[in-house]
């Protein structure tokens, strides 16, 4: 049995890119493995957040991975704030690191970018260091992430070897990432050279779909979703960005691969196609929204949730 951890962050509203990437594939490793999923709280703290927004949204998450499938008796589902222990290991481990392995890293670089290098605060770009420590924890041998994550578990390794190879003692254990099939990367209708993200600006929104819009909204944003001038269906990321990341998403939903989604549209033409990729997704993400629901409106049972996984994960930490 494998000791399994991984966690979405609460800065901004849940979308189809984080269900499919993430809470859907969640729930699958908890009856195998020991499975400790978080809600990343202090993480949200790297850029500016509404209190109000961040409780709110801590809720959401919860009640969204309770409505994936997972299961408080079969896993420990914590908030990452619940425990302090973290925030120790994070000041231990900032000591293990260079500065240019952290200025390195992707995520880091393109929200420089993003913001002409101005109001880069120091949490942004220690964020990595956090990220190992809630790894190192719990010992984590597996950790499922986005493919946008991936090399933070890669610096984790960095940082693993050096601190065991100073004491000559196997202290860190090394995390293995692991990655969704299909659906690693799920980009804006709008703008398919952009990920869909949550955190996107107003006017990148309406490419996004996200978890808590109506049917009609969500109907509306795949519809009107870029495509290109030819008529064919076909995979081609690189020419055909907009038609593949809709074809990605069909096959996700689906459970299929890319080459058996592309068989099932041959001949087809682009408003079909649309039509069949918004059907895959209202049906599976209709009754999931629906249990979202019964959840989201108990706060009594979600802080008993979170209390208890609290309690388990604070054994652990400790």
């Amino acid at each position: 049995m494998s000791r399994v951890l991984s966690g979405v962050k609460p800065s901004g509203k849940m979308t189809l890119g984080n269900y499919i990437g993430s809470f859907r594939n969640f729930s699958s490793f908890q009856d195998e493995n020991e499975t400790y999923i978080f809600v990343a709280d202090v993480h949200a703290l790297t850029k500016p957040i509404d209190a109000n927004v961040l409780r709110s949204t801590t809720y959401d998450i919860l009640s969204f991975y309770l409505a994936s499938g997972l299961d408080p008796e079969k896993c420990v589902i914590f908030k990452q704030s619940d425990i302090l222990e973290v925030a120790m290991l994070n000041a231990i481990l900032v000591n293990y690191i260079y500065m240019g392995e952290l200025s390195r890293m992707i995520q880091y670089k393109e929200h420089v970018q993003k913001n002409n290098g101005k109001e880069i605060g120091c949490g942004i770009f220690t964020y990595p260091v956090l990220m190992a420590a809630d790894l190192f924890m719990y010992d984590t041998e597996i950790c499922p992430v986005g493919e946008d994550q991936r090399q933070h578990v890669e610096l984790a390794h960095d940082i693993a070897r050096r601190f065991n190879s100073r004491y000559k003692e196997e202290v860190l254990k090394l995390p293995r990432s692991v990655t969704p099939k299909t659906g690693k990367r799920i980009m804006n209708l709008q703008d398919p050279s952009k990920k869909m993200s949550k955190s996107d600006k107003d006017d990148e929104q309406k490419g996004i779909i996200y978890l808590q819009d109506d049917e009609k909204v969500i109907r509306k944003k795949i519809m009107s979703a870029v495509t290109d001038s030819e008529t064919e269906v076909r995979y081609d990321p690189v020419n055909k960005k907009g038609v593949s990341n809709l074809l990605t998403i069909y096959a996700a939903m689906k459970n299929i691969d890319i080459e058996e989604a592309e068989k099932e549209f041959v001949g087809s033409n682009y408003g079909n196609f649309k039509r069949c990729v918004a059907d895959a997704v209202m049906e599976e993400i209709g009754p999931f929204k629906e249990r979202f629901e019964k959840f989201r409106n108990d706060e009594a049972y979600l802080n008993k949730v979170f209390e208890d996984g609290a309690s388990k994960a604070r054994k652990v930490a400790k």
